[in-house]
Formats: structure tokens, sequence, C-alpha cells
């Protein structure tokens, strides 16, 4: 499955605006947008008036330059959401009288446009994940290496795209075949190892699972074009061979080191853990002071 983007929720004067990225643009909750700007107690009975308004007063039917996409909700699930993109969000804005439609206008242009700049150059996207990554307090050497492997991923993403794997549960399918031949667990199953409900996966690996990861991905990403492997099936088989890699050097390397590689360890408390990393460190260096 494709990873998510990190600042897929934005937000205006206090108010959060969901958006996601489709077909290599961001789009924006309608509905979110017209809270923001008019401080609706109602927003999707106001969007619901505007729409009816704008094709009785002009003929313009305001929902067909939006498209149903799903967004996350306050429980937690993922519904069917109004979403436009940016240039078609500008011509929703004008048809809500609000004094924040000139401030929310330039507020909008950038969020939409940090993405267009990272498309352009890459070296800006890399630079802003790492900042974040940076804040939350991982160690330079693991996002370092977290960075290089959402690159092998997107690799090997696209080329299943250009394979024929297209829908999403089949990413999943195969992705489930290549943690399943490293690490003898599904992604779910990992999951669960590592007590983590929503969370990323992968931004709960240390170094070693890391490495694993990148090297299953990337061996299925050589057998699957050396073989040419079109369709799930085949992709399928590619997945297994790359994984089964992967497990193998895993294997090996327990046996030398008679420790396991698959950890039960994750980042849910890492501010607690640098908090005394440090406190532990202060206290070692006035030791040394002292002597």
């Amino acid at each position: 499955m494709e990873e998510k983007p990190n600042n897929a929720l934005v937000v205006f004067q206090d108010k959060k605006i969901r958006r996601i990225w489709h077909n290599k643009e961001w789009h924006f909750s309608v509905v979110d947008v017209v809270e923001a700007l008019t401080d609706s107690a109602d927003a999707k009975d106001y969007w619901y008036r505007l729409k009816k308004r704008e094709q009785e007063s002009s003929g313009t039917e305001l929902s067909t330059i939006c498209r149903q996409l799903k967004l996350p909700s306050a429980d937690g699930k993922y519904y069917a959401t109004d979403c436009a993109s940016t240039k078609d969000m500008f011509r929703i804005i004008q048809s809500i009288p609000s004094k924040k439609a000139e401030p929310f206008k330039q507020w909008l242009a950038q969020v939409g446009y940090e993405r267009v700049q990272e498309i352009g150059n890459p070296e800006l996207a890399q630079k802003r994940m790492k900042e974040i990554y940076k804040a939350k307090g991982y160690s330079d050497d693991w996002i370092e290496k977290r960075v290089r492997g959402i690159a092998i991923r997107d690799e090997l993403t696209d080329e299943w795209k250009k394979r024929g794997i297209q829908e999403q549960k089949e990413f999943a399918i195969l992705t489930a075949e290549i943690s399943k031949a490293t690490f003898g667990m599904t992604p779910k199953e990992y999951q669960k190892f590592k007590g983590l409900d929503k969370e990323n996966l992968r931004d709960h690996m240390d170094d070693l699972e890391l490495i694993f990861s990148m090297l299953g991905e990337r061996a299925t990403t050589e057998i699957a074009r050396t073989k040419d492997s079109i369709g799930l099936e085949k992709n399928k088989d590619a997945a297994i061979k790359g994984g089964n890699i992967a497990g193998d050097a895993r294997k090996k390397l327990e046996i030398e080191t008679k420790r396991k590689v698959t950890s039960s360890e994750n980042y849910l408390d890492m501010p607690e853990k640098e908090k005394r990393k440090q406190i532990s460190k202060k206290r070692d260096d006035n030791k040394n002071d002292r002597t």
C-alpha cells in the first residue's frame, strides 16, 4: 500500500482542514472549508444549500467539480466526502460570502503549492520529512534509513503499477507476501506484535527491521523486472521470492548474533525514552566532572 502523506491535515486559523493527495494534486474537504469560512454550526447543511442556491441562480452545479474521496471522520472511520482541488476550491470560495475569503485563498495557494514544489524538487520533500522525524526525536541514522526505505517502497509501487497492479487491495496482498516471507508476519500481525493500532508500522521499526524491509522490497522490484512479471499472480510469486531473500538473510543473522531481528519495541513513548536518556547522560557528565 502506498505511503500516505504525513501532512494530510492542515490548519487555517485554528480550523482543521482535511486533505488527500489524489491524481498528483491536493484535494480539500469542502465541508471543512465551508466551516472554516463561515463558522457555520452545520457546515454540511450550508454546503447543501449553497449548491442548491448556485444551481438556481446561475445554473452552476458545484457538485460536478467535486470528487467523492474517502477521508477520516471523528469516529476514526473513512467516509466518502466531497473534495475539490486547489483550483476548483477557488471557484467554490467565490460563492461563499466571507471576510475570511481572501486570507483563505492565500493560505490555500500556499499549502497547495508546497507539494507542487516537492514534485519539482524531491529534495524539498526529503528535507521536510527529515525535519518532521527529527522533531519527533528520531536519530539521524534512523531517519536516513527511513527516508531511503520510502524511496525503495515508491520504486516498488511504481513498478507494480506498470505491471498491472492498480487496486489498493492488490498492493496490500503483495505487501503482505513480502512481509510474511521476510519476517514471518503480515503487516497487520506485525502491528499487533508491536502493540500498535493505526500507527505506521515502519515508523516503529528499528534499524535492522528497516534494513530487511528494504532488502525484501528491493529484491522484489529486481525480480519483477527480470522476470517481466505481469498481473497479480506473477507479481505475487516475485514478492514471495524477494521476501524470501530478505528472510533467509535475517535468519542467518539471527543464528550468528543469537538474537531476533523482529522486536516488539515501538516508539510510542519515545519522547519519554529520550528524556530519560538525556537525564542519564547529564548525570554521567556531572559524575565525570566531579572526578
